[in-house]
């Protein structure tokens, strides 16, 4: 029974995610919970999760650029670039590392100004 348990507890583990609320809160944080074709960083990054042209090559889920307009889209090229710079922490669910490399690039998780955008990522989730 107790080998059942661990085995359970590993598979789950092995599927670790942020919670829903660090995607609400970056929704927030990135566009006030706003959806469609929302320019930002004086037009380098679009729709609601603020995805610049690199970040979705960089993320390599097929499509067109155009489409991080669509929040599921960008869910899912946010994801898959997290997944990719920031494997251990996306399966610790640390909000906080993947937050300042959403914001930062591959290795905003070593620049002190990601550490602001982190903050208010984790007040928003509350």
């Amino acid at each position: 029974m107790k080998r059942l348990a661990l085995l359970l507890a590993l598979a789950s583990a092995s599927h670790a995610a942020p919670p829903e609320s660090f995607w609400r809160a970056l929704h927030q944080v990135e566009t006030s919970g706003r959806h469609g074709a929302i320019l930002g960083d004086n037009g380098k990054s679009l729709g609601p999760l603020q995805i610049s042209r690199a970040y979705h090559a960089d993320s390599r889920v097929a499509g067109s650029y155009e489409q991080v307009t669509d929040l599921a889209y960008a869910r899912r090229v946010a994801t898959a670039y997290l997944k990719r710079y920031a494997p251990a922490a996306w399966e610790a669910g640390d909000v906080d590392t993947l937050a300042r490399i959403h914001n930062g690039g591959a290795r905003g998780h070593k620049k002190a100004a990601t550490l602001p955008y982190a903050e208010k990522v984790r007040r928003a989730m509350r």
